[in-house]
Protein backbone atom coordinates (compact mmCIF):
# COMPACT_ATOMS: atom_id res chain seq x y z
CA UNK A 1 0.00 0.00 0.00
CA UNK A 2 1.32 3.43 -0.97
CA UNK A 3 0.44 6.85 0.40
CA UNK A 4 -2.46 7.25 -2.04
CA UNK A 5 -3.90 3.92 -0.92
CA UNK A 6 -3.60 4.89 2.74
CA UNK A 7 -5.33 8.23 2.17
CA UNK A 8 -8.14 6.69 0.11
CA UNK A 9 -8.60 4.03 2.81
CA UNK A 10 -8.99 6.63 5.58
CA UNK A 11 -11.29 8.83 3.48
CA UNK A 12 -13.61 5.92 2.57
CA UNK A 13 -13.84 4.63 6.17
CA UNK A 14 -14.57 8.17 7.41
CA UNK A 15 -17.22 8.79 4.73
CA UNK A 16 -18.97 5.50 5.49
CA UNK A 17 -19.08 6.41 9.17
CA UNK A 18 -20.50 9.88 8.44
CA UNK A 19 -23.17 8.42 6.13
CA UNK A 20 -24.17 5.75 8.66
CA UNK A 21 -24.22 8.27 11.51
CA UNK A 22 -26.45 10.68 9.59
CA UNK A 23 -28.85 7.85 8.72
CA UNK A 24 -29.03 6.60 12.31
CA UNK A 25 -29.54 9.95 14.09
CA UNK A 26 -33.32 9.60 13.99
CA UNK A 27 -33.14 6.53 16.24
CA UNK A 28 -33.04 7.21 19.99
CA UNK A 29 -30.38 4.87 21.40
CA UNK A 30 -30.90 5.91 25.01
CA UNK A 31 -33.54 3.17 25.36
CA UNK A 32 -33.17 -0.57 24.92
CA UNK A 33 -35.40 -0.79 21.84
CA UNK A 34 -33.37 1.86 20.03
CA UNK A 35 -29.95 0.61 21.10
CA UNK A 36 -30.40 -3.15 20.67
CA UNK A 37 -33.04 -3.30 17.93
CA UNK A 38 -32.43 -0.13 15.92
CA UNK A 39 -35.81 1.19 17.05
CA UNK A 40 -37.38 -1.56 14.91
CA UNK A 41 -36.98 0.83 12.00
CA UNK A 42 -34.81 -1.09 9.55
CA UNK A 43 -35.97 -1.62 5.98
CA UNK A 44 -35.05 -4.49 3.66
CA UNK A 45 -31.70 -3.17 2.37
CA UNK A 46 -30.11 -2.36 5.78
CA UNK A 47 -31.42 -5.67 7.13
CA UNK A 48 -29.82 -7.56 4.25
CA UNK A 49 -26.62 -5.55 4.49
CA UNK A 50 -26.10 -6.07 8.21
CA UNK A 51 -26.91 -9.80 8.05
CA UNK A 52 -24.53 -10.32 5.13
CA UNK A 53 -21.69 -8.38 6.72
CA UNK A 54 -22.19 -9.97 10.15
CA UNK A 55 -21.91 -13.36 8.47
CA UNK A 56 -18.93 -12.54 6.26
CA UNK A 57 -15.43 -12.35 7.66
CA UNK A 58 -12.02 -12.08 6.03
CA UNK A 59 -11.12 -15.51 7.39
CA UNK A 60 -14.10 -16.85 5.46
CA UNK A 61 -13.07 -15.09 2.25
CA UNK A 62 -9.50 -16.32 2.45
CA UNK A 63 -10.30 -19.73 3.93
CA UNK A 64 -12.97 -20.75 1.42
CA UNK A 65 -10.88 -19.59 -1.53
CA UNK A 66 -7.98 -21.55 -0.07
CA UNK A 67 -10.17 -24.65 0.12
CA UNK A 68 -11.40 -24.21 -3.46
CA UNK A 69 -7.79 -23.78 -4.65
CA UNK A 70 -7.27 -27.31 -3.38
CA UNK A 71 -10.69 -28.98 -3.76
CA UNK A 72 -12.66 -26.91 -6.26
CA UNK A 73 -16.29 -25.80 -6.32
CA UNK A 74 -17.59 -28.31 -3.77
CA UNK A 75 -16.67 -25.64 -1.24
CA UNK A 76 -19.57 -23.54 -2.56
CA UNK A 77 -21.96 -25.69 -0.50
CA UNK A 78 -21.27 -23.44 2.50
CA UNK A 79 -22.61 -20.47 0.53
CA UNK A 80 -25.15 -21.72 -2.01
CA UNK A 81 -27.06 -24.18 0.20
CA UNK A 82 -27.41 -21.48 2.87
CA UNK A 83 -30.03 -19.93 0.58
CA UNK A 84 -32.37 -22.86 1.32
CA UNK A 85 -32.16 -22.17 5.05
CA UNK A 86 -32.70 -18.45 4.41
CA UNK A 87 -35.90 -19.32 2.52
CA UNK A 88 -36.98 -21.22 5.65
CA UNK A 89 -36.11 -18.14 7.74
CA UNK A 90 -38.36 -15.90 5.63
CA UNK A 91 -41.16 -18.38 5.06
CA UNK A 92 -41.41 -20.19 8.43
CA UNK A 93 -39.30 -18.76 11.24
CA UNK A 94 -39.72 -14.97 10.88
CA UNK A 95 -43.56 -15.00 10.83
CA UNK A 96 -43.56 -16.93 14.11
CA UNK A 97 -40.84 -14.79 15.74
CA UNK A 98 -42.59 -11.54 14.76
CA UNK A 99 -45.92 -12.85 16.04
CA UNK A 100 -44.37 -13.37 19.49
CA UNK A 101 -42.74 -9.91 19.42
CA UNK A 102 -39.42 -11.20 20.76
CA UNK A 103 -36.06 -9.39 20.99
CA UNK A 104 -33.92 -12.49 21.38
CA UNK A 105 -34.13 -16.17 20.44
CA UNK A 106 -33.97 -16.96 24.14
CA UNK A 107 -37.13 -14.85 24.65
CA UNK A 108 -38.96 -17.30 22.43
CA UNK A 109 -37.47 -20.23 24.39
CA UNK A 110 -38.81 -18.70 27.62
CA UNK A 111 -42.31 -18.18 26.21
CA UNK A 112 -42.53 -21.74 24.93
CA UNK A 113 -40.58 -23.61 27.62
CA UNK A 114 -39.35 -21.82 30.77
CA UNK A 115 -36.92 -19.24 32.14
CA UNK A 116 -34.21 -21.75 33.09
CA UNK A 117 -34.06 -23.13 29.55
CA UNK A 118 -33.93 -19.57 28.25
CA UNK A 119 -30.92 -18.74 30.42
CA UNK A 120 -29.12 -21.94 29.47
CA UNK A 121 -29.46 -20.99 25.80
CA UNK A 122 -28.42 -17.38 26.50
CA UNK A 123 -25.31 -18.51 28.37
CA UNK A 124 -24.36 -20.84 25.51
CA UNK A 125 -24.77 -17.99 23.02
CA UNK A 126 -22.74 -15.54 25.12
CA UNK A 127 -19.93 -18.00 25.86
CA UNK A 128 -19.73 -19.02 22.20
CA UNK A 129 -19.54 -15.43 20.98
CA UNK A 130 -16.95 -14.46 23.60
CA UNK A 131 -14.73 -17.54 23.21
CA UNK A 132 -15.09 -18.75 19.64
CA UNK A 133 -16.20 -15.76 17.60
CA UNK A 134 -15.26 -12.27 18.75
CA UNK A 135 -11.52 -12.81 19.47
CA UNK A 136 -11.18 -15.10 16.45
CA UNK A 137 -12.79 -12.55 14.12
CA UNK A 138 -10.39 -9.86 15.36
CA UNK A 139 -7.28 -12.03 15.18
CA UNK A 140 -7.99 -13.83 11.91
CA UNK A 141 -9.23 -10.59 10.35
CA UNK A 142 -6.12 -8.70 11.37
CA UNK A 143 -3.93 -11.59 10.19
CA UNK A 144 -5.54 -11.61 6.75
CA UNK A 145 -5.54 -7.81 6.53
CA UNK A 146 -1.80 -7.80 7.18
CA UNK A 147 -1.22 -10.68 4.73
CA UNK A 148 -2.99 -8.86 1.89
CA UNK A 149 -1.86 -5.29 2.55
CA UNK A 150 1.52 -5.87 4.28
CA UNK A 151 0.97 -3.38 7.10
CA UNK A 152 4.09 -4.71 8.85
CA UNK A 153 6.29 -3.77 5.88
CA UNK A 154 4.58 -0.42 5.46
CA UNK A 155 5.21 0.56 9.10
CA UNK A 156 8.49 -1.34 9.47
CA UNK A 157 7.28 -3.44 12.40
CA UNK A 158 7.08 -7.17 13.20
CA UNK A 159 4.06 -9.04 11.75
CA UNK A 160 2.63 -9.89 15.20
CA UNK A 161 2.81 -6.21 16.19
CA UNK A 162 0.95 -5.15 13.05
CA UNK A 163 -1.69 -7.84 13.69
CA UNK A 164 -2.19 -6.57 17.25
CA UNK A 165 -2.39 -2.99 15.97
CA UNK A 166 -5.03 -3.81 13.35
CA UNK A 167 -7.04 -5.88 15.87
CA UNK A 168 -7.00 -3.02 18.37
CA UNK A 169 -8.09 -0.46 15.77
CA UNK A 170 -10.97 -2.61 14.51
CA UNK A 171 -12.03 -3.49 18.06
CA UNK A 172 -12.07 0.13 19.21
CA UNK A 173 -13.93 1.32 16.11
CA UNK A 174 -16.49 -1.50 16.52
CA UNK A 175 -17.15 -0.57 20.16
CA UNK A 176 -17.49 3.13 19.26
CA UNK A 177 -19.92 2.29 16.44
CA UNK A 178 -22.27 0.57 18.87
CA UNK A 179 -21.86 3.14 21.66
CA UNK A 180 -22.62 6.05 19.36
CA UNK A 181 -25.40 4.64 17.21
CA UNK A 182 -26.27 1.13 18.35
CA UNK A 183 -27.58 -1.40 15.84
CA UNK A 184 -28.96 1.29 13.53
CA UNK A 185 -25.57 2.92 12.84
CA UNK A 186 -23.92 -0.47 12.41
CA UNK A 187 -26.63 -1.67 10.00
CA UNK A 188 -26.39 1.41 7.78
CA UNK A 189 -22.61 1.11 7.73
CA UNK A 190 -22.88 -2.57 6.86
CA UNK A 191 -25.10 -1.74 3.89
CA UNK A 192 -22.44 0.45 2.31
CA UNK A 193 -19.64 -2.01 3.06
CA UNK A 194 -21.81 -4.82 1.71
CA UNK A 195 -22.27 -3.05 -1.63
CA UNK A 196 -18.53 -2.33 -1.70
CA UNK A 197 -17.69 -5.94 -0.89
CA UNK A 198 -19.95 -7.18 -3.68
CA UNK A 199 -18.37 -4.81 -6.22
CA UNK A 200 -14.76 -5.38 -5.18
CA UNK A 201 -15.35 -9.07 -4.55
CA UNK A 202 -16.62 -9.59 -8.11
CA UNK A 203 -13.83 -7.41 -9.50
CA UNK A 204 -11.14 -9.87 -8.35
CA UNK A 205 -12.42 -12.91 -10.31
CA UNK A 206 -13.21 -10.65 -13.30
CA UNK A 207 -9.62 -9.37 -13.39
CA UNK A 208 -8.34 -12.90 -12.75
CA UNK A 209 -10.26 -14.27 -15.74
CA UNK A 210 -9.00 -11.39 -17.89
CA UNK A 211 -5.48 -12.34 -16.78
CA UNK A 212 -5.99 -15.99 -17.76
CA UNK A 213 -7.63 -15.09 -21.06
CA UNK A 214 -4.91 -12.58 -22.04
CA UNK A 215 -7.40 -9.76 -21.90
CA UNK A 216 -10.50 -11.79 -22.75
CA UNK A 217 -13.07 -12.58 -20.04
CA UNK A 218 -14.59 -15.43 -22.06
CA UNK A 219 -11.10 -16.64 -22.88
CA UNK A 220 -10.38 -16.90 -19.15
CA UNK A 221 -13.47 -19.05 -18.59
CA UNK A 222 -12.49 -21.28 -21.53
CA UNK A 223 -9.00 -21.63 -20.07
CA UNK A 224 -10.36 -22.98 -16.76
CA UNK A 225 -12.90 -25.28 -18.44
CA UNK A 226 -10.18 -26.67 -20.73
CA UNK A 227 -7.41 -27.06 -18.13
CA UNK A 228 -9.06 -27.74 -14.76
CA UNK A 229 -12.64 -28.97 -15.36
CA UNK A 230 -12.51 -31.21 -12.27
CA UNK A 231 -12.22 -28.12 -10.08
CA UNK A 232 -15.62 -26.95 -11.38
CA UNK A 233 -17.41 -29.96 -9.88
CA UNK A 234 -19.52 -28.95 -6.85
CA UNK A 235 -20.46 -32.51 -5.91
CA UNK A 236 -18.00 -33.79 -3.30
CA UNK A 237 -17.27 -37.48 -2.93
CA UNK A 238 -18.87 -39.47 -0.13
CA UNK A 239 -15.58 -39.40 1.81
CA UNK A 240 -14.65 -35.81 0.97
CA UNK A 241 -12.86 -33.90 3.73
CA UNK A 242 -14.56 -30.69 2.54
CA UNK A 243 -18.28 -31.36 1.96
CA UNK A 244 -19.37 -34.99 1.39
CA UNK A 245 -22.40 -34.91 -0.92
CA UNK A 246 -24.78 -36.86 1.43
CA UNK A 247 -24.38 -34.13 4.07
CA UNK A 248 -25.98 -31.58 1.73
CA UNK A 249 -29.34 -33.06 2.68
CA UNK A 250 -28.57 -33.72 6.35
CA UNK A 251 -25.72 -32.20 8.38
CA UNK A 252 -25.16 -29.21 6.10
CA UNK A 253 -28.90 -28.49 5.94
CA UNK A 254 -29.30 -28.77 9.73
CA UNK A 255 -26.22 -26.63 10.37
CA UNK A 256 -27.53 -23.96 7.98
CA UNK A 257 -30.97 -23.99 9.60
CA UNK A 258 -29.35 -23.43 12.99
CA UNK A 259 -27.09 -20.62 11.80
CA UNK A 260 -29.60 -18.68 9.68
CA UNK A 261 -32.84 -19.37 11.56
CA UNK A 262 -31.97 -19.72 15.26
CA UNK A 263 -28.66 -17.88 15.76
CA UNK A 264 -29.18 -14.67 17.77
CA UNK A 265 -26.36 -12.90 15.96
CA UNK A 266 -28.19 -13.29 12.62
CA UNK A 267 -31.87 -13.32 13.57
CA UNK A 268 -31.64 -10.16 15.71
CA UNK A 269 -30.96 -8.13 12.56
CA UNK A 270 -34.16 -9.38 10.92
CA UNK A 271 -36.17 -8.82 14.09
CA UNK A 272 -35.16 -5.15 13.91
CA UNK A 273 -37.24 -4.70 10.76
CA UNK A 274 -40.03 -2.12 10.74
CA UNK A 275 -42.42 -4.93 9.81
CA UNK A 276 -42.45 -8.58 8.77
CA UNK A 277 -42.59 -7.82 5.05
CA UNK A 278 -39.37 -5.74 5.17
CA UNK A 279 -37.62 -8.47 7.17
CA UNK A 280 -38.69 -11.11 4.63
CA UNK A 281 -37.52 -9.00 1.68
CA UNK A 282 -34.19 -8.45 3.43
CA UNK A 283 -33.86 -12.19 4.02
CA UNK A 284 -34.43 -12.97 0.33
CA UNK A 285 -31.77 -10.41 -0.61
CA UNK A 286 -29.38 -12.31 1.64
CA UNK A 287 -30.38 -15.59 -0.01
CA UNK A 288 -29.63 -14.26 -3.49
CA UNK A 289 -26.33 -12.85 -2.24
CA UNK A 290 -25.32 -16.22 -0.77
CA UNK A 291 -25.87 -17.97 -4.11
CA UNK A 292 -23.87 -15.51 -6.16
CA UNK A 293 -21.42 -14.89 -3.31
CA UNK A 294 -19.73 -18.14 -4.33
CA UNK A 295 -18.37 -16.25 -7.33
CA UNK A 296 -16.02 -14.27 -5.07
CA UNK A 297 -15.86 -16.49 -1.98
CA UNK A 298 -14.99 -19.71 -3.85
CA UNK A 299 -14.34 -19.22 -7.57
CA UNK A 300 -11.23 -16.98 -7.14
CA UNK A 301 -9.45 -19.95 -5.55
CA UNK A 302 -9.88 -21.88 -8.81
CA UNK A 303 -8.60 -18.90 -10.78
CA UNK A 304 -5.57 -18.78 -8.48
CA UNK A 305 -4.92 -22.50 -9.10
CA UNK A 306 -4.83 -21.80 -12.84
CA UNK A 307 -2.55 -18.77 -12.46
CA UNK A 308 -0.12 -20.12 -9.86
CA UNK A 309 -0.41 -23.85 -10.57
CA UNK A 310 0.32 -26.19 -7.66
CA UNK A 311 2.87 -23.86 -6.05
CA UNK A 312 0.55 -22.89 -3.17
CA UNK A 313 -0.73 -26.35 -2.23
CA UNK A 314 1.48 -26.36 0.88
CA UNK A 315 -0.36 -23.26 2.13
CA UNK A 316 -3.55 -22.72 0.07
CA UNK A 317 -4.69 -19.86 2.32
CA UNK A 318 -2.18 -17.74 0.40
CA UNK A 319 -4.18 -18.23 -2.80
CA UNK A 320 -6.54 -15.27 -2.34
CA UNK A 321 -3.96 -12.76 -1.01
CA UNK A 322 -1.59 -13.69 -3.85
CA UNK A 323 -4.39 -13.36 -6.42
CA UNK A 324 -5.37 -9.91 -5.12
CA UNK A 325 -1.75 -8.76 -5.29
CA UNK A 326 -1.41 -10.21 -8.80
CA UNK A 327 -4.52 -8.73 -10.48
CA UNK A 328 -5.68 -5.68 -8.49
CA UNK A 329 -4.33 -2.31 -9.69
CA UNK A 330 -2.34 -0.43 -7.06
CA UNK A 331 -4.73 2.52 -7.17
CA UNK A 332 -7.54 0.20 -5.98
CA UNK A 333 -5.71 -1.10 -2.90
CA UNK A 334 -7.08 1.59 -0.60
CA UNK A 335 -10.67 0.91 -1.69
CA UNK A 336 -10.24 -2.83 -1.28
CA UNK A 337 -8.58 -2.37 2.10
CA UNK A 338 -11.56 -0.28 3.28
CA UNK A 339 -13.97 -3.00 2.16
CA UNK A 340 -11.99 -5.74 3.93
CA UNK A 341 -11.77 -3.53 7.03
CA UNK A 342 -15.56 -3.12 6.88
CA UNK A 343 -16.05 -6.89 6.65
CA UNK A 344 -14.02 -7.49 9.82
CA UNK A 345 -15.66 -4.54 11.60
CA UNK A 346 -19.17 -5.69 10.70
CA UNK A 347 -18.66 -9.27 11.91
CA UNK A 348 -17.18 -8.01 15.17
CA UNK A 349 -19.86 -5.36 15.80
CA UNK A 350 -22.69 -7.76 14.89
CA UNK A 351 -21.61 -10.41 17.40
CA UNK A 352 -20.79 -7.79 20.03
CA UNK A 353 -24.26 -6.26 19.73
CA UNK A 354 -25.87 -9.71 20.07
CA UNK A 355 -23.79 -10.45 23.17
CA UNK A 356 -24.69 -7.19 24.93
CA UNK A 357 -28.37 -7.66 23.99
CA UNK A 358 -28.49 -11.14 25.52
CA UNK A 359 -26.76 -10.05 28.72
CA UNK A 360 -28.80 -6.89 29.27
CA UNK A 361 -32.23 -8.35 28.45
CA UNK A 362 -31.80 -11.90 29.77
CA UNK A 363 -29.66 -11.33 32.88
CA UNK A 364 -29.29 -7.69 33.89
CA UNK A 365 -32.96 -6.70 33.74
CA UNK A 366 -34.58 -9.85 35.23
CA UNK A 367 -31.82 -10.83 37.71
CA UNK A 368 -29.35 -8.06 38.57
CA UNK A 369 -31.58 -4.99 38.59
CA UNK A 370 -35.25 -5.94 38.47
CA UNK A 371 -36.31 -2.31 38.94
CA UNK A 372 -34.24 -1.05 36.00
CA UNK A 373 -36.05 1.26 33.60
CA UNK A 374 -35.56 1.21 29.83
CA UNK A 375 -32.65 3.64 29.83
CA UNK A 376 -30.82 1.75 32.58
CA UNK A 377 -31.12 -1.45 30.55
CA UNK A 378 -29.66 0.30 27.51
CA UNK A 379 -26.86 1.70 29.70
CA UNK A 380 -26.09 -1.80 30.97
CA UNK A 381 -25.90 -2.96 27.35
CA UNK A 382 -23.44 -0.20 26.52
CA UNK A 383 -21.25 -1.10 29.50
CA UNK A 384 -21.37 -4.74 28.41
CA UNK A 385 -20.38 -3.66 24.90
CA UNK A 386 -17.27 -1.94 26.27
CA UNK A 387 -16.30 -4.74 28.67
CA UNK A 388 -16.74 -7.57 26.15
CA UNK A 389 -15.09 -5.51 23.43
CA UNK A 390 -12.02 -4.83 25.58
CA UNK A 391 -11.79 -8.50 26.59
CA UNK A 392 -11.95 -9.54 22.93
CA UNK A 393 -9.24 -7.05 21.98
CA UNK A 394 -6.97 -8.38 24.75
CA UNK A 395 -7.62 -12.06 23.98
CA UNK A 396 -7.36 -11.76 20.17
CA UNK A 397 -3.53 -11.57 19.93
CA UNK A 398 -3.18 -14.48 22.39
CA UNK A 399 -4.70 -16.80 19.80
CA UNK A 400 -1.39 -16.66 17.94
CA UNK A 401 0.26 -18.44 20.89
CA UNK A 402 -2.43 -21.11 21.20
CA UNK A 403 -1.44 -24.74 20.64
CA UNK A 404 -2.12 -26.31 17.27
CA UNK A 405 -5.68 -27.45 16.86
CA UNK A 406 -7.24 -24.96 19.29
CA UNK A 407 -8.32 -22.63 16.50
CA UNK A 408 -10.14 -25.47 14.76
CA UNK A 409 -11.73 -26.43 18.07
CA UNK A 410 -13.17 -22.99 18.71
CA UNK A 411 -14.46 -22.86 15.13
CA UNK A 412 -16.53 -25.97 15.85
CA UNK A 413 -17.47 -24.86 19.37
CA UNK A 414 -21.07 -24.08 18.46
CA UNK A 415 -21.54 -27.78 17.71
CA UNK A 416 -22.04 -28.07 21.47
CA UNK A 417 -25.54 -26.62 21.19
CA UNK A 418 -26.53 -25.89 17.59
CA UNK A 419 -28.49 -29.08 16.91
CA UNK A 420 -30.47 -29.18 20.21
CA UNK A 421 -31.32 -25.48 19.83
CA UNK A 422 -32.69 -26.09 16.35
CA UNK A 423 -34.60 -29.15 17.56
CA UNK A 424 -36.23 -27.46 20.56
CA UNK A 425 -37.31 -24.50 18.41
CA UNK A 426 -38.80 -26.78 15.76
CA UNK A 427 -40.67 -28.68 18.49
CA UNK A 428 -41.78 -25.33 19.93
CA UNK A 429 -43.33 -24.54 16.55
CA UNK A 430 -44.96 -27.87 15.82
CA UNK A 431 -45.50 -29.75 19.09
CA UNK A 432 -47.83 -28.82 21.92
CA UNK A 433 -46.48 -31.66 24.05
CA UNK A 434 -42.73 -30.84 24.12
CA UNK A 435 -41.78 -29.98 27.72
CA UNK A 436 -39.22 -27.71 29.34
CA UNK A 437 -37.69 -30.74 31.06
CA UNK A 438 -37.24 -32.55 27.73
CA UNK A 439 -35.56 -29.46 26.26
CA UNK A 440 -33.02 -29.35 29.11
CA UNK A 441 -32.34 -33.08 28.83
CA UNK A 442 -31.83 -32.75 25.07
CA UNK A 443 -29.28 -29.95 25.51
CA UNK A 444 -27.43 -31.82 28.27
CA UNK A 445 -27.27 -35.18 26.48
CA UNK A 446 -26.22 -33.51 23.23
CA UNK A 447 -23.32 -31.67 24.88
CA UNK A 448 -22.03 -34.95 26.34
CA UNK A 449 -22.42 -36.84 23.06
CA UNK A 450 -20.83 -34.07 21.01
CA UNK A 451 -17.85 -33.91 23.37
CA UNK A 452 -17.44 -37.70 23.12
CA UNK A 453 -17.63 -37.53 19.33
CA UNK A 454 -14.59 -35.23 19.28
CA UNK A 455 -12.66 -38.05 20.99
CA UNK A 456 -14.07 -41.25 19.49
CA UNK A 457 -15.19 -39.98 16.07
CA UNK A 458 -12.40 -37.51 15.45
CA UNK A 459 -11.77 -38.91 11.95
CA UNK A 460 -15.44 -38.69 10.92
CA UNK A 461 -16.48 -35.51 9.10
CA UNK A 462 -18.27 -33.31 11.62
CA UNK A 463 -21.24 -32.83 9.25
CA UNK A 464 -21.88 -36.58 9.45
CA UNK A 465 -21.69 -36.29 13.24
CA UNK A 466 -24.19 -33.42 13.25
CA UNK A 467 -26.49 -35.45 11.00
CA UNK A 468 -26.61 -38.29 13.53
CA UNK A 469 -26.90 -35.98 16.56
CA UNK A 470 -29.82 -34.08 15.03
CA UNK A 471 -31.93 -37.22 14.77
CA UNK A 472 -30.84 -38.34 18.25
CA UNK A 473 -31.88 -34.95 19.65
CA UNK A 474 -35.27 -35.27 17.95
CA UNK A 475 -35.74 -38.69 19.49
CA UNK A 476 -34.66 -37.53 22.97
CA UNK A 477 -37.03 -34.54 23.17
CA UNK A 478 -39.91 -36.65 21.82
CA UNK A 479 -39.20 -39.60 24.12
CA UNK A 480 -38.68 -37.57 27.31
CA UNK A 481 -41.83 -35.52 26.61
CA UNK A 482 -43.78 -38.75 26.18
CA UNK A 483 -42.36 -40.44 29.30
CA UNK A 484 -42.74 -37.32 31.47
CA UNK A 485 -45.58 -35.26 29.97
CA UNK A 486 -46.61 -31.84 31.23
CA UNK A 487 -49.88 -31.15 29.43
CA UNK A 488 -50.32 -29.25 26.18
CA UNK A 489 -48.78 -25.84 25.52
CA UNK A 490 -51.37 -23.24 24.55
CA UNK A 491 -50.72 -19.52 24.05
CA UNK A 492 -53.76 -17.32 23.51
CA UNK A 493 -52.17 -13.85 23.52
CA UNK A 494 -49.18 -12.55 21.60
CA UNK A 495 -46.97 -9.50 22.18
CA UNK A 496 -46.84 -8.50 18.51
CA UNK A 497 -44.94 -5.20 18.17
CA UNK A 498 -45.05 -4.40 14.43
CA UNK A 499 -47.18 -5.18 11.38
CA UNK A 500 -46.91 -8.93 10.73
CA UNK A 501 -48.57 -8.99 7.32
CA UNK A 502 -46.23 -11.10 5.14
CA UNK A 503 -44.68 -9.87 1.91
CA UNK A 504 -47.06 -10.80 -0.91
CA UNK A 505 -44.30 -12.33 -3.05
CA UNK A 506 -42.84 -14.53 -0.30
CA UNK A 507 -43.87 -17.86 -1.82
CA UNK A 508 -42.86 -16.85 -5.35
CA UNK A 509 -39.47 -15.59 -4.13
CA UNK A 510 -38.96 -18.83 -2.20
CA UNK A 511 -39.60 -20.95 -5.28
CA UNK A 512 -37.26 -18.82 -7.41
CA UNK A 513 -34.42 -19.02 -4.88
CA UNK A 514 -34.73 -22.81 -4.57
CA UNK A 515 -34.74 -23.21 -8.37
CA UNK A 516 -31.66 -21.00 -8.73
CA UNK A 517 -29.84 -23.09 -6.09
CA UNK A 518 -30.63 -26.28 -8.03
CA UNK A 519 -29.56 -24.72 -11.35
CA UNK A 520 -26.32 -23.50 -9.79
CA UNK A 521 -25.49 -27.02 -8.67
CA UNK A 522 -26.33 -28.37 -12.13
CA UNK A 523 -24.07 -25.74 -13.73
CA UNK A 524 -21.13 -26.73 -11.51
CA UNK A 525 -21.46 -30.48 -11.92
CA UNK A 526 -20.51 -33.31 -14.33
CA UNK A 527 -23.71 -32.33 -16.23
CA UNK A 528 -22.46 -28.78 -16.63
CA UNK A 529 -19.10 -27.02 -16.66
CA UNK A 530 -17.29 -30.01 -15.11
CA UNK A 531 -18.37 -32.33 -17.95
CA UNK A 532 -14.92 -32.73 -19.45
Amino acid sequence: MNIFSMISFVVIVACVWLFAYSRSRSVDTSGSEGYFMGGRSLTALPIAGTIIMTNLSTEQIVGQNGQSYHAGMEVMAWEVTAAIAIVALALIFLPKYFKYGINTISDFIEIRYDTVTKRIVSILFIVTYMISFLPVVLYSGALVFNKIFHIDELLGIRPIVSIILVAVVIGVVGVLYLLIGGLSLSANSDTVYGIGLLACGLLIPFLGLMNLGSGSFIGGIDYIVDNTPWLLNSVGSIDSTVVPWPTLFTGMLFNNLYFWCTNQMIVQKALSGKNLAEAQKGAFMVGVFKIFGALFLVFPGIIARNIFGDSLLANPDNAYPFLVTEVLPQMMFGVFAAVIFGAILSSFAGALNATSTLFALDFYQPMINKEADDKQVARAGKITTVVVGVISIIVAPLISFAPAGLYQFVQEFNGLYNMPLLVIILFAFYSKKATAFSAKVTIGVHIVLYALSKVFLADVHFLYVLSLLFFLDVFIIWFVSKVKPDGNFVLDTFNTKVDIKPWKFTKLASIIVVIVVILTYVAFSPWGLAAK
